[in-house]
């Protein structure tokens, strides 16, 4: 807003103060614009010292307009924020503007504007404790209004140039479709919400794809319904729902899970999950997934749980709960739970031991071997045999038995080991005694 024929307002609470060398640099830029320049040292959570420098300014250079910028970085998730980094944002948010409304509205503003985090919009990952007091300006943006005084409202997502985030929360934000702005654009949107006398503006570079999958996941959201952009990926959504969405994908996933051994399919899964908490966390890959780490000490909020749910959901084909994270907290935890949705336990209905029956009838049937091969034979099924039914103590037969048996001698039984080191007159032998033809 600096240029040739604007003057910058006193800049109270400069960081660092006047003399520091961001203050310095911040004056040179300025003066170089063609403003003309006071930086003042000032809590503005401090009524007297808020009037104290307001008092300050020269008569021939009234004060006509009022930008409160001033915000402080307190992140945290909200099971971890304490009640004073809460405080600390809502002093400088409320505190402060209710002290420069209180020391301003007998002046003669042409602007009142309150600077706002996007997370009074609609939330931001890891800045819970923002949302209270910026959502306060807009509510008071609207109460002044109502009295007749100018009020402005303007909504900035971070900004780019460690101006309003560090690294690791820019990181964040972007993983979640919220890009950092250009200072430049910012200021521009500035000007333009004054010179439309805007009451409120938000403005926020987004991809709008990511955010609103993982921002509308759990349940419709109506603050995105007159967006284009937003309202044509909703639309998407619903239609891929419709068609069976990942079912594609869980079916393909199944059919290689069927094909393997129980340990493999463990390892394929929990590869899966891992790969896939890589993807949402910006890892390089799955190695630097833990299986056993909770997903909260892997850095997890709830908007990153959403996005895992949708990337598991749509590459298992499984319609998967929102608290899928919180009721199974370990990526190891969670590909057990998959397992159990892609492919129940076989062993409950024994459906793999049929399967494997089915084979061994259509190989028996499909063969003529000799007879010292078919006694071989017979022995190891009755070996198995008498060993499954001593594994529940009950015996079954294929036919309802009428006269029971007689208990054979124990020279006429042979177990596995007997039938492997026989020789080939012991065999003939059992044939003999019809054995081999049982």
């Amino acid at each position: 807003m600096a240029g040739p024929g604007r003057r910058r307002p006193p800049g109270a609470g400069e960081p660092q103060g006047p003399g520091r060398p961001r203050a310095v640099e911040l004056e040179a830029e300025l003066t170089e614009l063609g403003a003309k320049v006071t930086l003042a040292a000032c809590d503005v959570t401090d009524r007297a010292a808020l009037a104290e420098t307001l008092a300050a300014i020269p008569a021939d250079q009234p004060l006509t307009a009022v930008v409160h910028t001033a915000a402080v970085i307190e992140d945290g998730v909200i099971e971890g924020l304490t009640p004073d980094q809460v405080e600390r944002v809502l002093r400088l948010k409320v505190d402060a503007t209710r002290h420069l409304h209180e020391l301003t509205r007998d002046l003669d503003l042409t602007a009142f504007v309150l600077c706002s985090h996007f997370s009074a919009t609609f939330g931001a990952p890891g800045q819970g404790n923002q949302a209270p007091g910026n959502a306060f300006l807009h509510s008071f943006a609207e109460q002044r209004r109502a009295d007749g005084l100018p009020a402005t409202t303007l909504t900035f997502g971070p900004w780019g140039d460690g101006a309003t985030v560090d690294g690791a929360v820019g990181d964040r934000m972007r993983r979640h479709g919220i890009n950092e702005m250009a200072p430049e654009p910012a200021t521009t949107t500035l000007q333009h919400a004054l010179d439309r006398d805007e009451t409120a503006l938000t403005v926020i570079d987004m991809d709008w794809r990511r955010f609103t999958l993982a921002f509308t996941a759990d349940r419709s959201r109506p603050l995105l319904h007159d967006l284009p952009e937003a309202r044509e990926v909703v639309e998407e959504m619903a239609a891929a729902e419709a068609d069976g969405g990942g079912a594609a994908a869980g079916a393909a996933l199944a059919g290689q899970l069927a094909a393997l051994p129980e340990t493999e399919r463990e390892r394929v899964l929990l590869d899966l999950v891992r790969s896939a908490v890589a993807a949402v966390l910006g890892h390089s890959g799955a190695q630097a997934v833990e299986a056993g780490r909770a997903f909260k000490e892997l850095g997890f909020d709830s908007l990153t749980a959403v996005e895992l749910r949708n990337r598991l959901g749509a590459a298992s084909g499984l319609k998967l709960p929102p608290s899928l994270i919180f009721d199974h907290p370990t990526p190891a935890a969670v590909a057990a739970y998959l397992r159990a949705g892609i492919a129940p336990d076989e062993a409950a209905d024994g459906t793999a031991v049929l399967e494997e029956l089915d084979k061994l009838e259509t190989a028996l049937t499909g063969t003529a071997p000799d007879n010292i091969t078919r006694a071989r034979i017979t022995m190891r099924l009755q070996s198995l045999m008498a060993k499954w039914n001593e594994s529940d103590g009950t015996a079954v037969t294929a036919e309802p038995a009428t006269t029971a048996a007689p208990e054979r001698p124990a020279k006429d039984t042979v177990d596995a080991e007997q039938l492997q080191s026989a020789s080939d007159e012991e065999l003939f032998a059992f044939i003999n005694k019809g054995l081999g033809r049982a």
